[in-house]
Order: C-alpha cells, then structure tokens, then sequence
C-alpha cells in the first residue's frame, strides 16, 4: 500500500469513527469521540477516556493531566499536538462520565471496535506509551500484567517499543511521592526515546 492509500485509508476510517455513536445511550454528555492519528505517526499515547474538560474542547490531554504527560515526555503542546508525529487514541474515545470517585471506566465496547482498525494505518509506531491501568490491562493482558505500580516498575520488560506509565492526573501526586524512581530512572529512558523519534 503506498503512503498516499494509507493516509486516504486513515482519513476515510477517522471519518467514521469521530461518527460512532455506538454507545451513545450510556454516555451522559453525548458522543464526542476524541483522537488523533496519522499514518506517519511514530509514537502511541494510549490512555482512559477523555474527562469533561476533554469532552468540551474535543481536544485529548487538554487538561492537567496533560499537562504532565507533556512535561514527563520533555515536549511542548504543538509537538505533542502534531498528529504526523504522534497519536493519540484512548482505551475509550468518548467521556464515559463520573461515578462516585472519579470518572467512570472507558466504555468495553470502544477498544475492540476501532483499535486494531487504527493501528493497521499507522505502521510506523516505534514507541506506544500504555497510560494507566486501563491501556496496560488491554495491551499487556497476556505480559503478566497486575497492577499499574507492578507493570510500570517492570517497564525494562516491555521496553523499547511500549512503556507503561501511571496516570498523569493530579489525584496520583501520592503515587508519585511513593515511586521516586518513576522520576529518576523511567522518565529519563521516556525523554530519550520520545525526542529520538520526534526529531527525526
């Protein structure tokens, strides 16, 4: 397939995914599935589901905890917003709404439907970072996964090509304390391999 099919490919399959209203009776604010991807996209941010904040802008990690992920990956908005560079695609495409601490999970049904469909048309992914308990259940379901803590300190088994990270949200600063290793051994190894492949 050439590279002008792909992106013909992709841009015909994004259509009717930003279209999906497949779980449109369970979400409280509507569809709005939010995402970016690019054939030439080199490194895979998969994360939850977008937050109301998300939902409302239609823009993914516009929020704090973007805000972190951006810091921790040692690039700025428009880097990381540059979708022939880098794609976004969430466990859950659309915000599933709160529940009684926090947002709900990412709605079952997203993943299976469009997620080996995207990434058939982005084949030059060199680098996918599983955010969250969520995408490292789903990716890493038959790598032993068992918590975000235990996979995420296991992050020299599944690397170079996937690094499990936790949240980035601000409800996660204890997590943070706790693991001062995540800062001084994970995040450099991330910085490294995200400016490599967004320098080329």
């Amino acid at each position: 397939m050439t590279t002008a099919a792909a992106h013909e490919t992709l841009d015909a399959l994004l259509l009717r995914v930003r279209a999906c209203r497949n779980c449109e009776a369970y979400l409280p604010l509507g569809p709005r599935p939010v995402l970016q991807a690019s054939a030439s996209a080199r490194i895979l941010i998969v994360g939850q589901a977008p937050g109301a904040k998300v939902h409302a802008s239609g823009v993914p990690w516009s929020d704090k905890s973007g805000e972190r992920l951006r810091d921790w990956m040692g690039i700025d908005a428009l880097t990381f917003y540059d979708a022939a560079r880098i794609a976004i695609v969430p466990m859950g495409l659309c915000y599933p709404g709160r529940g009684t601490s926090g947002d709900l999970p990412p709605r079952r049904e997203c993943a299976p439907l469009w997620h080996d469909r995207l990434l058939e048309q982005m084949p030059r992914i060199e680098l996918t970072l599983l955010v969250g308990g969520y995408a490292q259940a789903h990716y890493l379901r038959d790598a032993g996964h068992a918590s975000v803590s235990m996979t995420t300190r296991d992050w020299r088994t599944h690397a170079p090509r996937i690094l499990p990270l936790p949240h980035p949200s601000p409800r996660n600063v204890a997590w943070f304390k706790a693991n001062a290793w995540f800062e001084g051994e994970l995040l450099p190894v991330l910085r490294r391999r995200v400016r490599r492949l967004v320098g080329d």
